[in-house]
């Protein structure tokens, strides 16, 4: 594998995942692979600006496959977005003899380092982190797996106290443009009534739905709901309405919040860091620039950045049809 590339920046930016530990780790030892150095970057852009850097060896990231977070931090950068910071970022980059840069993140790193790789011709590779699933180019990112085992085992909790006292829970979990984490954990959980922002269900046919549970036997439900569904203004707002019209039921409210960002990766997620940053590492050897690594059909794929960031990511309109058929 020939390339002019000797040495390799990694960073982590935006909202944190399970899996980017496992991810860093994956290029740092790839670097060591192939020979060539390897530049930890702390805190996002923010420290590219500042020329936060640090050696990364395979004995750096010894450890770390099992831990959530970032060893690296992450931060958002408001600098980043003007052209003056970028100059600075490039300035620091090229003193450091950075000859190309990793970014695990999201849509809006993303944006960031096809920017940053148009305006200085900076060879530039994305691992998508970020646990709502939202990417597109690829069936899985990291940290969604790892998120949904969390949501579960929540809701299964929640679910002990829902039958013991005949309650309805509403559990909000995180999604504010697309319902994958509700949807796949509203599934696996055997959730009652899953909202999503895909499909507006609306009030009424919330209770509809509510009465034919009541009227079947159920003395519980849960009802899972993502951040950015429609139904109501909020989750409290569909609390107060279904109190109002259902008085029988004793509602409650669980928001799962940032526990579903923690935790130790999956398996799932460990190995899809894995390859992921392998394969990053050895398209940028290969000449590549400007692609997110995803996967699709348990394959490495290369999606463009310019896609991965205007693309949306689709719902499972089949798994849709499976969660009808569940909550009958």
């Amino acid at each position: 594998m020939k390339s002019k590339i000797k040495k390799i920046g990694v960073m982590t930016s935006g909202g944190d995942s399970p899996g980017m530990n496992a991810a860093i780790r994956s290029v740092v030892r790839a670097c060591a692979f192939y020979e060539i150095e390897c530049l930890g970057i702390y805190r996002g852009y923010e420290g590219l600006i500042e020329g936060d850097f640090k050696e990364m060896t395979a004995r750096s990231v010894k450890g770390i496959i099992n831990k959530g977070g970032t060893i690296l931090k992450s931060a958002r950068s408001k600098e980043f977005r003007t052209v003056e910071g970028r100059k600075k970022a490039h300035e620091q980059a090229t003193a450091a003899g950075m000859d190309a840069l990793v970014v695990i993140g999201g849509d809006g790193s993303f944006t960031g380092a096809m920017i940053f790789s148009e305006e200085f011709g900076f060879p530039v590779m994305g691992i998508p982190g970020t646990i709502d699933n939202d990417i597109f180019g690829t069936s899985s990112t990291l940290g969604f797996d790892t998120a949904l085992n969390t949501v579960v085992e929540c809701i299964d909790k929640i679910r002990d106290t829902a039958s013991s006292h005949n309650r309805l829970f509403f559990v909000e979990v995180m999604g504010r443009d697309v319902g994958h984490i509700a949807l796949n954990a509203g599934v696996g959980a055997g959730a009652e009534e899953i909202l999503i922002p895909e499909e507006n269900l609306g009030k009424e046919r919330l209770v509809e739905s509510l009465k034919r549970s009541r009227q079947s036997g159920k003395s519980s439900s849960i009802v899972v709901v993502a951040e950015g569904d429609k139904t109501g203004d909020s989750v409290f707002d569909l609390k107060d309405y279904v109190e109002q019209t259902l008085p029988e039921y004793e509602v409650r409210v669980s928001v799962l919040g940032h526990m579903q960002r923690g935790g130790s990766p999956s398996c799932y997620d460990r190995v899809l860091a894995s390859r992921m940053g392998v394969k990053a590492v050895e398209s940028l050897l290969e000449g590549k620039s400007n692609f997110m690594v995803g996967i699709r059909d348990n394959a490495m794929q290369l999606c463009p950045l310019d896609q991965a960031v205007k693309g949306k990511s689709k719902i499972d309109m089949d798994l849709l049809r499976v969660s009808d058929i569940m909550t009958t």
